[in-house]
């Protein structure tokens, strides 16, 4: 690869990559002042101007008077050679086209615009005459942000509201107005200042880290801790030791409601707040992070998952918080994991990895016992937090009435923790009010009229959605199929429907769901949750959202409706994520001074994965559920690759598939298995037919270039598409 530092003279053949869906990269004549490896650069293309990166000398036979010049180039840092190097190389592991991988490291608004300054608002000294609702929202968004400064369109927009109401509070000095530099450095944090007291094995784990962090080499640790156990604190250590070293830390968290309440704790460690990378902040401010990050103006973001494919001047750690969480993995445009990517980009650029879980994947535990990762384990929760008590509720046993789903065992336990004032969660990891609308009449379930998956009723809406592709419509009052009017039926609870049974159980409760679809903003869920923290509610009803690293101090009863949920169906993560999940959900319980305890409600309770959960035995866990992979010669022990072939066509997609099938030497070769190919488990999403084929290998095996071999001898042309899922995570 080119070095950044490689200097072209004005009118020099130059490779541009952009990130326009091509397969290569484009020749330019070097503009005039000349440009040098990894200037972000404008180039024409075609009738527009787009952003590119130069990404060495120019390879093409084109005519060098006939090339079309660079238009200039970009008031921004190049992209590093390490940069570069992730690109390519992750582009290579997924079998990505490097274009689309670029497209992910340069999601950012008004790159090619040069500096300047902004008019902004911020919070006053004054306080308008008169208080309404909407002045009121405004001046709470202000006051939640501190000091930072938002556009008069961003400000209305956060409060829900008019312009008009923001330039009335400036004229009452409530808010002013002023001009500032559009993309300045974060807020200085201070790795001195003191951090939680942290003892025993959470001290030595910090020790560990800040030293491994100060070294200024590689390696990922696992860092593995029951839930509360302080992992969060011990991190934080890490990211002190890696700002004390003039080094940049980067935290992925794996929910965006996650993000306010660990932005505090950061603020509480290091005196001010970080920079954030997540869906959820505006796009001024990722412009903002984005160059920050690039000039070495922010010393520590908080982010999601595309957090990874920022321009970091100084990378020094990683820290993938639930590194077991699904949602690392990229499941639509460019496929990717993000525990592994941060791995791989930590390796280039001499950074420490964190991976932090309560219930670690399969995969980072496999290489903790192989010795690729270092692994420190905390044993007891932080201060003075005690574990909860782990049971199950044989559902063979008890009386529960048609159309029910709480035991009455259960119903008894909730009652105690309401006499107690004590909050309870009953946890379902269904969205919605019914998973089935059936008609009595004639049977039809109603179905997405693009997808092969039914339409879930959300009662609190009045419509039916897909959670496939996001298809809603309003709850008919007659079937479909058959025409006749009342007579369709939820079938199956979702936590609308959970909701609504506590609440006829439980009259005088405060019952509160918490699902991702209920709220319409992150600011909103946040501020929900933190009300139901406070004690704002007896009885939560929530989702897999609840397992993600929230904190109920008053919460000291879990009761799981369904946890046989997950057991079902072919997966071959069934049972570990089945694991994770119980786990994760029970540890909301007992945070706080007040003991917990965690009631599974199951048919199968001599099943292995309830008798591992009811007995804490985490490692026998893993290693039955590493024998039973490695016997199969499945990941982690072994390679896969997913290939799915969709087309508005059914039989378009099958014959392509059996003509894959037929083509397989180059995978043969490396003694691979093709499965397939057969519908997927959904079989049509969007109006496409989907075609599954399933790639099996040897842990060693050559498999990205057997599958680069292979699918160059078949043609893809039309309406069909091919994807290629490298280490898939789901197989729907």
């Amino acid at each position: 690869m080119t070095p950044a530092d490689a200097r072209f003279a004005p009118g020099d053949r130059v490779g541009v990559l952009t990130a326009q869906p091509l397969d290569r990269a484009l020749d330019y004549a070097a503009p005039e002042g000349g440009c040098r490896t990894g200037d972000f650069v404008e180039v024409p293309l075609g009738p527009r101007r787009v952003l590119g990166v130069v990404w060495g000398p120019g390879e093409g036979s084109f005519d060098a008077a006939k090339l079309r010049a660079v238009s200039g180039v970009v008031d921004v840092p190049p992209m590093r050679d390490e940069m570069r190097e992730f690109l390519s190389r992750a582009a290579q592991y997924t079998l990505t086209p490097l274009p689309a991988m670029l497209r992910l490291a340069t999601r950012s608004p008004g790159l090619g615009s040069g500096p300047a300054t902004r008019r902004v608002y911020a919070r006053g000294t004054g306080e308008p005459d008169r208080m309404t609702n909407a002045r009121r929202r405004v001046l709470g968004v202000l006051d939640e942000h501190g000091g930072l400064g938002f556009t008069l369109g961003e400000l209305a927009q956060m409060a829900g509201t008019g312009t008009g109401v923001v330039k009335g509070l400036v004229g009452h000095g409530a808010v002013v107005e002023r001009e500032a530099p559009r993309d300045g450095p974060y807020p200085r944090l201070d790795p001195d200042l003191p951090g939680k007291a942290l003892a025993g094995d959470q001290a030595e784990a910090a020790e560990a880290l800040a030293e491994a962090v100060s070294g200024g080499t590689y390696g990922t640790t696992l860092l593995r801790g029951v839930t509360g156990s302080g992992k969060t604190e011990v991190y934080l250590e890490a990211v002190a030791a890696c700002l004390r070293a003039g080094r940049q830390a980067l935290v992925l968290l794996p929910e965006i409601a996650l993000t306010a309440e660990f932005l505090s704790r950061v603020e509480a460690r290091f005196g001010a707040k970080p920079a954030e990378w997540h869906h959820g902040v505006t796009q001024t401010e990722r412009r903002r992070a984005w160059k920050m990050v690039a000039a070495n103006g922010a010393q520590l973001i908080v982010g999601a998952r595309s957090a990874l494919f920022l321009p970091f001047a100084d990378l020094g750690l990683v820290v993938v918080d639930e590194e077991h969480d699904t949602s690392y993995k990229q499941e639509d445009g460019v496929l990717y994991s993000a525990r592994d990517m941060a791995v791989l980009r930590a390796s280039i650029c001499s950074a420490q990895v964190v991976l932090a879980s309560a219930t670690p994947s399969l995969e980072s535990w496999a290489n903790v016992e192989a010795g690729k990762y270092r692994g420190l384990t905390l044993t007891s929760r932080y201060g003075t937090a005690a574990l909860p008590e782990m049971g199950a509720i044989d559902m063979r046993a008890e009386d529960v009435p048609p159309g029910r789903w709480v035991s009455p065992a259960l119903a008894g336990e909730v009652r105690a923790r309401l006499e107690k004032g004590e909050q309870s969660l009953l946890f379902l990891n269904r969205r919605g009010y019914a998973p089935v609308t059936i008609c009595r009449a004639c049977g039809h379930m109603i179905g997405c009229p693009h997808c092969d998956a039914r339409m879930v009723e959300h009662r609190f809406l009045k419509r039916l959605v897909c959670h496939q592709c996001g298809e809603s419509t309003a709850v008919p009052e007659t079937c479909p199929s058959c025409e006749v009017a009342g007579k369709l039926a939820a079938v199956g609870p979702g936590v609308e429907r959970m909701a609504e049974e506590a609440a006829a159980l439980f009259p005088e409760a405060r019952v509160e769901v918490l699902s991702s679809d209920m709220y319409t903003s992150a600011r909103a869920l946040k501020a929900r949750i933190e009300e139901i923290a406070a004690g704002g509610a007896d009885i939560v009803v929530g989702t897999q959202l609840v397992a993600k690293g929230h904190n109920f101090p008053h919460l000291t009863l879990v009761g799981v409706i369904d946890a046989d949920l997950g057991l079902q169906g072919s997966d071959l993560r069934a049972a570990e994520r089945t694991f994770q999940l119980m786990r994760q959900v029970a540890g909301r319980a007992g945070r706080a001074e007040k003991p917990g305890a965690a009631l599974m409600q199951t048919f199968q309770p001599e099943h292995p994965v309830i008798r591992a959960i009811l007995t804490g035995d985490e490692d026998a866990f893993w290693a039955a559920e590493a024998a039973q992979r490695r016997a199969a010669g499945v990941p982690p022990y072994g390679r896969m690759a997913g290939i799915v072939l969709s087309s508005p066509d059914p039989q378009a997609a099958f014959d392509l598939g059996t003509r894959l099938v037929r083509a397989g030497e180059p995978l043969r070769r490396i003694g691979a298995e093709i499965f397939g190919p057969a519908p997927a488990p959904v079989a049509r999403i969007r109006g496409r037919h989907r075609v599954r084929l399933l790639v099996k290998a040897d842990k060693a095996a050559p498999l990205q270039q057997a599958i680069s071999d292979w699918l160059a001898r078949v043609d893809v042309k039309g309406d069909l598409r091919l994807t290629v899922d490298i280490d898939p995570q789901s197989f729907y």
